[in-house]
């Protein structure tokens, strides 16, 4: 008989929602070079080379569990300036500040069952 179960906790749906978009840009060729990069005035969620393998590409990743309410509807205006600026600070360092660079957002609805909804938005805000 048996006292207890041990359950593996589950990831929280941010990180569970970044590793589904990693995988899903990775089937459509692109290389995930960063997850989870922190920069001193913030985070970029994945940072990916495109399958050009030029474009240097920021993904700001929103997901939800239902889909009730869109999750791309969170990227606000104070949300699209924090991208804009770490853009312009990602172009500052070395290694890409000679790559062209744009900001995508993929937006995943989550459920308990069945398969992600995920759309993305290519070049979603402008540098």
């Amino acid at each position: 008989m048996k006292l207890f179960t041990f359950r593996r906790p589950r990831l929280p749906l941010g990180a569970r929602g970044e590793t589904v978009a990693a995988k899903y840009l990775q089937a459509k060729g692109y290389r995930v070079l960063k997850r989870n990069l922190r920069l001193r005035i913030g985070e970029i969620d994945l940072l990916c080379l495109a399958p050009d393998r030029k474009t240097v590409v920021l993904v700001e990743v929103k997901t939800r569990s239902r889909g009730d309410m869109a999750p791309e509807s969170n990227i606000t205006f104070h949300k699209k300036r924090k991208l804009l600026s770490l853009a312009r600070v990602l172009k500052k360092m070395k290694q890409y500040s000679r790559s062209p660079l744009r900001i995508d957002v993929i937006a995943l609805v989550l459920p308990e069952e069945g398969e992600p909804v995920i759309r993305h938005y290519e070049n979603a805000i402008t540098t």
